[in-house]
């Protein structure tokens, strides 16, 4: 997992190439007035999703991790906590494969602030619980690249 802002975003390239690609064009791109929904970057290999949502408190929220693919999770509007929890610690549910889908039943997890311009990469070893608020709810403007891993 790393938490960084988008203008050190090159620090990361040498990572993986469509994590590279994904931190580009969220650089690039005046993300603000993209509507919600599905973007194709390279096909199934690299899409960013848009999503307006009001965060909501730690009760609400649900653990999960992917198989397949990396996220980037990028904040445009509001601020959001987001849990972290090393993946080897959780208890695991099911997986849906379609979805990439890994259900967390239960992790020991820390949680971190987004803010507008803040970004997080986690890869198929880290379970994360998104979409939380800090406080109260808030609106929230959210872009998530998903990256074949």
């Amino acid at each position: 997992m790393i938490v960084d802002h988008i203008k050190n975003a090159s620090l990361y390239f040498g990572l993986h190439k469509r994590l590279a690609a994904g931190l580009r064009y969220l650089q690039s791109t005046k993300l603000e007035g993209l509507d919600p929904g599905r973007y194709e970057l390279d096909g199934s290999n690299l899409f960013l999703l848009v999503s307006q949502y009001e965060s909501k408190p730690v009760e609400a929220g649900t653990w999960e991790a992917h198989k397949r693919y990396f996220d980037i999770q990028y904040l445009i509007k509001g601020e959001e906590r987001i849990g972290y929890s090393c993946l080897e610690h959780c208890q695991l549910g099911g997986y849906t494969e379609a979805k990439d889908f890994q259900e967390i039943v239960h992790a020991p997890g820390e949680f971190l602030t987004l803010r507008p311009g803040m970004f997080m990469i986690l890869g198929p070893q880290d379970a994360h619980m998104p979409g939380l608020a800090l406080t109260v709810p808030q609106a929230v403007k959210k872009a998530v690249v998903k990256a074949l891993a």
